[in-house]
């Protein structure tokens, strides 16, 4: 995770963008990216959709808009100076917490 945080980083400095990546410009970055990638899902099935991953072009679509809705929140968190990967872990901790396994506390 860290390595892709650089590389975006860098890449966005090396283009002047910092000036655009503002904590409120990513949280709309990432929305409108989402937007986009559920219109890969809207009016299929389920099974169309995971049939859909054979294709090749369309599993490039679908991953350039999941790769879009990653790189917006990395930059997000970035600039919020917030570890994702360790929120992610935390999150996962806290869940296992509110549901555990059934059977168990």
């Amino acid at each position: 995770m860290r390595e892709i945080e650089r590389e975006l980083v860098r890449f966005r400095d090396e283009r002047n963008w910092k000036r655009y990546h503002t904590p409120k410009n990513l949280a709309i970055s990432i929305a409108v990216e989402l937007g986009e990638l559920l219109e890969h899902f809207q009016w299929r099935e389920n099974e169309e959709i995971l049939a859909s991953m054979n294709d090749p072009v369309e599993r490039e679509n679908l991953e350039d808009e999941l790769a879009d809705v990653l790189i917006y929140l990395v930059l997000l968190a970035h600039e919020l100076g917030i570890d994702l990967e360790n929120a992610a872990l935390k999150k996962i901790a806290k869940n296992a917490r509110k549901y555990p396994v059934e059977g168990r506390e």
